[in-house]
């Protein structure tokens, strides 16, 4: 049994049976497979961080577009008209508002 054994352990090249290279292989296999920080995990924080990266670029343009608007409301009368009458349906005291409501 053991000369099968020697002859099986011949056969694999002297690489493979060296104790650095096992040593090694087993260490990047225990960093890519078992550990904490594992290659799948770092696939989804990767994918995690590209999604909100693309949340934060979204939310700075919405900030700069609101940043627009409450600009427009503080100086601009005509606007503040326009916004009142959409959004809060005041009218003029000679004017009637008919609400739609689709479904």
């Amino acid at each position: 049994m053991i000369d099968r054994l020697r002859s099986y352990l011949l056969r694999v090249p002297t690489v493979f049976r060296n104790v650095f290279f096992l040593a090694g292989a087993t260490f990047a296999g225990w960093m890519l497979f078992f550990d904490e920080n594992n290659m799948i995990v770092q696939y989804h924080r990767r994918h995690q961080l590209s999604d909100l990266s693309r949340k934060a670029t979204y939310y700075r343009q919405e900030i700069a577009r609101v940043d627009n608007q409450i600009e427009q409301l503080t100086t601009n009368s005509a606007t503040q008209e326009r916004y009142a009458r959409e959004n809060y349906m005041m009218k003029k005291d000679s004017e009637d508002v008919f609400v739609i409501v689709q479904r």
